[in-house]
């Protein structure tokens, strides 16, 4: 199915923070918000919008330090400054009661969001959005917070003097797209190359990404905390895992207990990247969910 003309680009504020989002139109249908993950952009979410535009509107916003949202002058990234974002853009844009999907870091952020208002959210749909898993957490716990806070701080000042990498074409970039994620088409990789770059200057290509957005706090919510944000959420909720991929299955590991009204989907032949690697899979599983 070929790409559609785009959807267009607009802007709100966020703690000073001029941030970008895509608006794919249709504004009389229910609102859909599209919440990438770490390190990507708005536009990774064309191949699912094209599918719902019809049903929805649908709004995709790249986050801060994110695709052509602007940089966190602290090159500080929270949870809790995201889940702000989130809340602005809805109230900015009056979208409340508001679908969400979500992937990684956005299923985290729109999971608490729901938690925190759960009257504002109809349905959520969480493409491995739980955070890290329980072994993980325990592992990070082990050690005491002045050591972490240490290694933020060194990885603070390593960034700090980190360049952004250049490409010499645009076809190395796509190349170190699949490198990442070697399910990708080649269409795919190169759709989400092209609106994940700005060109230089000289010719070359750099990631949009803020390189801070590398290295995570050393504090955040606590899990029971995240735990009780989960038990607030009174929407349906659909957790969906790739088949191939390292993150825990919620199902496995218990988490998904902490929701009121969760389902775990397990879609074959994919990885982190569910809604690339196995599409028609996702879409079927999502629009059944939605009822769209």
């Amino acid at each position: 199915m070929p790409m559609p003309a785009g959807p267009t680009s607009g802007a709100f504020y966020s703690q000073r923070l001029r941030l970008h989002y895509v608006d794919w139109g249709n504004g009389t249908a229910p609102p859909l918000i599209l919440v990438h993950g770490g390190r990507d952009h708005c536009r990774n979410w064309d191949f699912v919008a094209e599918r719902l535009a019809h049903r929805y509107h649908i709004i995709a916003p790249d986050l801060r330090g994110h695709g052509d949202s602007q940089w966190a002058q602290s090159g500080a990234y929270n949870a809790a400054s995201f889940v702000y974002d989130l809340a602005q853009l809805i109230d900015s844009l009056k979208l409340a009661p508001v679908t969400i999907i979500a992937h990684s870091l956005g299923g985290m952020i729109a999971l608490r969001y729901a938690g925190l208002f759960p009257d504002r959210v109809s349905r959520i749909v969480a493409i491995e959005g739980l955070g890290f898993s329980p072994k993980s957490i325990a592992e990070r716990n082990a050690q005491p917070f002045h050591a972490r806070l240490a290694t933020w701080m060194g990885e603070q000042r390593a960034l700090a003097g980190r360049q952004p990498k250049r490409y010499a074409t645009l076809d190395e970039a796509v190349a170190r797209m699949r490198a990442e994620n070697k399910h990708l088409s080649e269409r795919q990789a190169l759709h989400l190359t092209r609106f994940g770059v700005n060109q230089n200057e000289d010719g070359t290509y750099s990631w949009k990404f803020d390189n801070y957005l590398r290295s995570w706090p050393p504090s955040d919510m606590t899990q029971a905390e995240t735990e009780e944000l989960w038990g607030r959420i009174i929407c349906p909720t659909l957790l969906v895992y790739g088949g191939d991929s390292w993150a825990s299955n919620p199902e496995t590991d218990g988490r998904v207990h902490h929701f009121k009204s969760a389902r775990v989907v397990s879609i074959p032949g994919a990885s982190h990247w569910v809604h690339h690697d196995q599409l028609d899979a996702f879409m079927a599983v999502t629009e059944a969910f939605l009822g769209a």
